[in-house]
């Protein structure tokens, strides 16, 4: 056993959230550490620069850590869920594998309780967020059109990304039918942007991006952390924090890339591992002070797991489009985003316009569509598919059930011997209502754009990308884990900023919202740290 020295701060997880709250603390002049179980990423050694890129999709860069196996990664029993989970262990999280479509939460999110009768409010609401929303946007480098009416007014920090042909046939579509569309928020440069070049349209974004042009947060919010003394060591996997008998955490152990264990003390610890990991240490650190898990007095750690279950629609069309050449994502449409009386479910779903497949892909979809045949006609069937189909996804808001849950599994284990998370998930009557309506006015905009074979699908099994939810935010410590700025109601010195304080889902890609409550905690952490464990 290794025993370190104090340090001030350690932030558990170096991903999205982890990375921007070391970012905005490092200006306090504190010690911080950060404990990253993976590793720094070689954009060298990206799928995109080499022509088995495809291949690698479902091999080393894979979003599924069950089927990548890397070092850095822990299995996940996610037989008990009909969607499987996603996610990435190294400098920079889940940001190297995706799409960098950037969407804020709206302002009817924090608020699904007063307006709709569901779920509950945050104790939080968007206009405190705003501000942070803004640094984020700032500091990831968005690309974004000012003006659209879906959300109040916000800047644009550089042009957005070509909407391209498939985005014209779509828009038009769009416009015809009188529906919300608008260029989307892309977390991609469309521009120079602070010594990085600009997006040069290799479609690669689901896979890591060797150009720099997507806003991973190894090349963004690391490198000024690091500048400004924020300690970040790779290859540490923590499995559990350890407390004191005045009931603060003293700590967290981890095993080092040799195997050793060793504990690193803190005065503040801050959980940012996913909706996920960050339950599965809290469950791995029951005590004698804490039986049912650090934190859990609730009971909430681990409850109300949500994903964001996601629907298909794609068609092809007469002409040829932009095949996979762009960002994997260029547009939204928010027109059944709110609660509409006239449906027979809550809340509601975006559209996220997306191109067509890369080669391989488009015919292993079209075998598994039956849109290509075997043998005879093969290659005539495909070449009027390739660089012809497009469509969208529809992302359909979760609402939280405490059945939905992460635990840790009795028998399965990661390569240091800590129980691995145990997932538990059903789909809601009321999601799979949305997802039948996504999928049928999908259906609608698809034909009026003129496409033909339309295939559709609901939900998709390997969409677990978006993982919410599972140590709540409130203001009631009965049926919350971090109140409303991210300090536990238990432990006074443990703080919480990834997806798992999610009240709601909302129905868009959470990132964007994610790192601003972690701007949002880190600064509430630095305007009270006179009284802070008060």
């Amino acid at each position: 056993m290794i025993m370190n020295e104090t340090v001030d701060v350690l932030i558990i997880g170096g991903g999205a959230s982890g990375a921007a709250v070391a970012w905005s603390l490092a200006d306090t002049r504190m010690r911080i550490v950060c404990l990253e179980q993976g590793d720094w990423q070689e954009p060298s050694r990206y799928p995109s620069t080499g022509l088995d890129w495809e291949n690698r999709q479902f091999g080393d860069y894979a979003i599924s850590p069950n089927r990548r196996k890397g070092k850095a990664d822990y299995p996940i029993n996610d037989d008990e869920s009909p969607i499987k989970v996603a996610n990435f262990n190294g400098v920079g999280g889940g940001t190297i594998l995706y799409a960098g479509h950037f969407p804020r939460m709206h302002p009817s999110d924090f608020r699904v309780r007063t307006l709709d009768g569901v779920a509950d409010d945050w104790p939080i609401d968007y206009w405190k967020l705003e501000p942070f929303f803004a640094i984020n946007d700032r500091m990831m480098g968005v690309a974004s059109l000012a003006g659209d009416p879906a959300y109040p007014d916000k800047e644009a920090v550089m042009p957005p990304l070509p909407l391209g042909r498939t985005g014209e046939r779509l828009g038009r579509a769009m416009n015809e039918l009188g529906w919300h569309c608008w260029p989307s928020d892309s977390a991609i440069t469309s521009q120079e942007y602070q010594g990085r070049a600009p997006c040069i349209n290799l479609g690669h974004c689901g896979h890591g991006c060797a150009q720099g042009a997507k806003s991973s947060t190894d090349i963004t919010y690391w490198q000024e952390a690091i500048r400004n003394r924020v300690e970040l060591r790779t290859n540490c996997r923590v499995s559990r924090i350890e407390t004191n008998e005045d009931r603060m955490a003293t700590g967290a152990w981890y095993f080092n890339g040799d195997g050793e264990e060793v504990f690193q003390p803190a005065e503040i610890v801050i959980m940012a591992c996913n909706g996920i990991g960050t339950p599965r240490i809290l469950l791995n650190s029951a005590s004698e002070r804490f039986p049912s898990g650090l934190a859990n007095s609730s009971g909430q750690v681990g409850r109300n797991l949500m994903f964001h279950p996601y629907g298909l629609a794609r068609g092809t069309f007469d002409e040829k489009l932009d095949a996979y050449r762009g960002s994997r994502v260029f547009m939204w449409s928010m027109q059944f985003y709110e609660t509409d009386p006239a449906n027979d479910f809550k809340r509601g779903y975006c559209y996220q316009f997306t191109r067509g497949f890369s080669p391989a892909i488009t015919a292993i979809n079209g075998m598994g569509d039956g849109l290509l045949p075997w043998g005879e006609g093969h290659h005539a069937a495909y070449r009027d598919l390739f660089e012809r189909q497009a469509g969208m996804v529809s992302v359909c808001e979760d609402l939280p059930e405490e059945i939905n849950r992460v635990t840790l599994d009795p028998a399965l284990k990661d390569a240091n011997g800590i129980p691995a998370p145990k997932i538990t998930y059903r789909l809601g009557e009321n999601t799979l209502k949305m997802l039948d309506h996504s999928l049928a006015r999908a259906t609608d905009i698809l034909t009026v754009a003129g496409a033909k074979d339309i295939v559709t699908r609901a939900p998709l099994p390997y969409a677990g990308w978006h993982l919410l939810g599972t140590a709540r935010m409130g203001d009631d410590p009965r049926n919350s884990v971090v109140n409303s700025w991210g300090r536990s109601h238990d432990v006074k010195n443990l703080f919480i900023v990834d997806g798992s304080v999610f009240v709601t889902s909302g129905g868009v890609n959470p990132t964007s919202t994610i790192q601003a409550i972690a701007l949002y905690i880190a600064d509430q952490i630095k305007e009270r740290l006179h009284d802070l464990f008060a």
